[in-house]
């Protein structure tokens, strides 16, 4: 018998639902859930018994004891009847499952974090060819690096140095344009009178 509870009330949601469609309402304070099992949890508890794998044959990669039945159409791993998932017409493994790794979700995974630091030592350093934009860019990067200093960093950064550098050019650069301006103020000719 299959015992999934409900997240309210603790009462045993029923399994007829659960084996018709991923939602059950729960029969004591009507609330509804999604659930989703492998169907290994609907099958009966003797005939799920993994056959013994024979000297020579494939076995689970989960339960190496398991006589293996397909491979993951991911991974290439050889699952046994209990951990084969059925899904598109294709046979999965638990931890291809589990981590998502069909497809579509490959498509929309990003390739690399954001990471803060990146973005506030490019802002800072990037318009160094465009001088203007400095004055804009500037004030950023110094904003940036010190809002999310305290941030944890990523396993790919695992020092503070491109904070460090775009504070340093930041206030290289705002320097350098105060330094400019009144320089411009004070030559500034002034006419005879």
């Amino acid at each position: 018998m299959l015992v999934i509870p409900c997240n309210s009330c603790g009462m045993t949601l029923p399994d007829w639902e659960l084996a018709r469609s991923e939602t059950a309402q729960c029969p004591d304070c009507g609330t509804h859930h999604e659930v989703k099992l492998f169907p290994a949890a609907f099958r009966i508890a003797e005939a799920d018994r993994p056959d013994s794998a024979a000297e020579g044959e494939a076995t689970c990669f989960d339960h190496p004891a398991s006589r293996a039945v397909a491979a993951c159409a991911q991974c290439g791993r050889f699952v046994c009847q209990l951990c084969a998932v059925e899904s598109q017409r294709n046979i999965y493994c638990p931890s291809c499952i589990a981590a998502g790794l069909n497809s579509a979700a490959r498509r929309e995974r990003k390739t690399s974090p954001l990471t803060y630091d990146s973005i506030a030592l490019t802002v800072a350093l990037g318009p160094a060819l465009f001088f203007p934009l400095m004055a804009l860019t500037a004030p950023v990067a110094i904003f940036l690096s010190l809002r999310y200093w305290k941030r944890p960093l990523t396993l790919l950064h695992s020092n503070r140095w491109r904070f460090v550098v775009a504070i340093l050019a930041g206030c290289i650069e705002l320097g350098g344009l105060v330094w400019i301006i009144i320089y411009l103020v004070l030559r500034r000719p002034t006419a005879p009178v």
